[in-house]
């Protein structure tokens, strides 16, 4: 019985610290931060306006390039200072066609399709300046972005800038858009709190910027591209800054099947990019890095989905051996938040909205998406080239 309890307690303390826990001991390590140390640098006030090239990735975008090109040359930065590259290797509509309209815009096209980092790769033998900013082509980026990311530069330390992702989530949004919205609310309060204390570990590849001279061609066979670059940069010495004012608008997945997809190639990559920076494990050569990165990322992709099964079952053998009410009543909480998941799963596939059963739903979504991730990582069936999902409209 002593077992059971270890085994109940342990997966309770990972599930606890992995999703609130890390949060609330970063919040209060950052304020501590501040009583102690002030943040600035030689020049953190001077008119900072480098040139700096704007990459963006398109794959069969026709139906959505208009509005992206016109949102991009609405962007307030000095028209001389922003080059412009779209890349649509791949690409069988007219989304090539359509950007090629626009003398402004650099369009790098070739037939082949190898991928969204064979695309980066070589679209990066274009860029001349020494900042790059990467978008993508489904999404909208707010006008001072440009000017809220470049102005971290004026710190030698800052290798890398990751922007904000916000999912726009319109009045009919199913279950797909209501708990991807709630998931990056939460995902940005932690980037802010990482940034803080010391960088961010991972940056989104909707809005991503980089020292050019720091770029390194990934392996065309890296699935998460976005979050391996950032972390090499951490690797070698600088840091990943957060700006919460420049952000990408991305409409929701269509349906909780195109979401599914997008979680399990990203829980794919998260296994192979652990390999990629496994020295990031090395607690005694990255301290502060590692702990973020294995708060963050590490657990929550590892122990957390096997201990909220071995929670449930441990607390089950405990419910029928211990008179403790806190054992039942803790049992009591896990069926009924598994019910209301499994009735928020039923209603979702039948169109029923009810936001309420979306969050349990969406939790249990997202943990069953990282086993079927390291099942197709180990048996290497997650190809690079991601199926494009279905998003609701933008308005």
């Amino acid at each position: 019985m002593a077992f059971f309890k270890i085994v109940f307690w342990f997966s309770l303390f990972i599930v606890f610290y992995s999703y609130i826990g890390y949060g609330i001991l970063i919040y209060c390590l950052v304020k501590l931060k501040k009583i102690f140390f002030s943040k600035k640098f030689p020049g953190e006030n001077q008119l900072f306006e480098p040139d700096v090239t704007l990459v963006v990735s398109a794959f069969n975008e026709e139906d959505f390039i208009e509005k992206k090109i016109e949102n991009t040359f609405q962007l307030d930065y000095p028209p001389s200072k922003l080059k412009i590259v779209f890349i649509t290797d791949g690409s069988t509509d007219q989304t090539a066609t359509i950007i090629g309209k626009y003398q402004r815009i650099i369009l790098l096209h070739q037939p082949e399709r190898r991928g969204k980092v064979a695309a980066m790769n070589r679209a990066m033998k274009f860029v001349t300046t020494s900042y790059v900013i990467f978008s993508d082509a489904n999404t909208l980026l707010n006008t001072i972005c440009v000017k809220e990311i470049i102005k971290h530069y004026r710190d030698p330390k800052v290798g890398g800038v990751a922007g904000e992702k916000k999912v726009i989530s319109t009045t009919d949004s199913m279950a797909a858009g209501v708990g991807e919205g709630l998931y990056w609310k939460y995902e940005s309060f932690l980037k802010k709190m990482d940034a803080a204390l010391y960088s961010v570990v991972g940056a989104a590849g909707e809005l991503f910027s980089v020292r050019k001279d720091l770029f390194e061609d990934a392996g065309e066979h890296v699935i998460i591209e976005d979050f391996v670059q950032s972390l090499k940069i951490c690797m070698k010495g600088y840091i990943i800054q957060y700006e919460p004012n420049a952000f990408a608008m991305e409409s929701s997945s269509a349906t909780m099947k195109d979401e599914q997809k997008r979680k399990i190639r990203i829980s794919a990559g998260a296994f192979q990019a652990m390999i990629i920076v496994k020295d990031l494990f090395n607690v005694f050569k990255y301290p502060v890095l590692s702990f973020q990165f294995i708060s963050h990322r590490i657990l929550r992709w590892t122990l957390c989905p096997v201990c909220l099964v071995l929670l449930f079952l441990s607390n089950a053998v405990l419910v029928t051996q211990e008179t403790n009410s806190f054992y039942v009543f803790f049992f009591e909480g896990q069926v009924m938040m598994y019910s209301i998941a499994i009735i928020g799963w039923i209603f979702a596939n039948r169109n029923i909205m009810v936001k309420v059963l979306y969050v349990p739903y969406y939790f249990l979504f997202m943990n069953l998406s990282v086993f079927i991730g390291f099942s197709r990582f180990l048996k290497k069936k997650q190809s690079v080239m991601w199926e494009k999902a279905a998003r609701q409209k933008m308005e």
